[in-house]
């Protein structure tokens, strides 16, 4: 999957579904880490790329008032993995939902069973919000984790069984976060004992 950190996609990882693996690269365009990556929605090119999936009319440069639209959703999206309490969430989600009022679907009914259709609003901030619901509805929403060493941030898929993948990548930031704790740790011990 694609990320802001390098110019190169990295191959698909056949455990994540192609919807959220495109959410979570919408999700990583945000400024984050240390030292702080740009925000890659500034690049129209790299715009272009990480909307691509949910551009139905495959526009190669977003114009500028869809990427202000698309930067509103993905904040409000880090909200709801950031959020600490059900309130925070709850709260989060009603950002979203409010954002998106002016977008409207209908529901109709195939052989496949029910689908909602997009008939009003921004089609690609409505391709994002379909892409979320369905990873909510499907209960892969909460396989969606931003990475546990702060100063990294990153937002990932979890692939575990048991969806308790705390790092985005254990060599990078789970090493790190494991040495700096087991430092501490030390510190505190010879303070304690002197």
């Amino acid at each position: 999957m694609a990320t802001n950190q390098s110019p190169n996609p990295e191959p698909a990882d056949p455990r994540i579904p192609a919807s959220a693996a495109a959410v979570v690269d919408l999700l990583n365009s945000r400024p984050h880490a240390t030292p702080a990556l740009p925000d890659t929605l500034d690049d129209p090119g790299r715009a272009g790329e990480i909307l691509s999936p949910f551009d139905p009319a495959g526009h190669r440069v977003p114009a500028p008032e869809r990427i202000e639209r698309v930067r509103a959703v993905r904040d409000h999206l880090v909200a709801v993995l950031a959020a600490g309490t059900p309130a925070q969430t709850a709260q989060a989600w009603a950002l979203l939902t409010e954002d998106g009022s002016e977008l409207t679907f209908q529901q109709t009914f195939t052989a496949a069973g029910p689908q909602l259709q997009q008939v009003a609003g921004d089609p690609v901030v409505g391709r994002i919000v379909l892409a979320v619901a369905d990873l909510v509805t499907g209960d892969t929403w909460s396989r969606l984790r931003i990475c546990g060493n702060e100063r990294c941030a990153h937002v990932f898929y979890d692939t575990t069984r048991s969806r308790t993948q705390r790092w985005h990548s254990y060599e990078v930031c789970g090493n790190r976060t494991n040495v700096a704790a087991y430092r501490a740790r030390a510190r505190s011990g010879r303070a304690s004992d002197g």
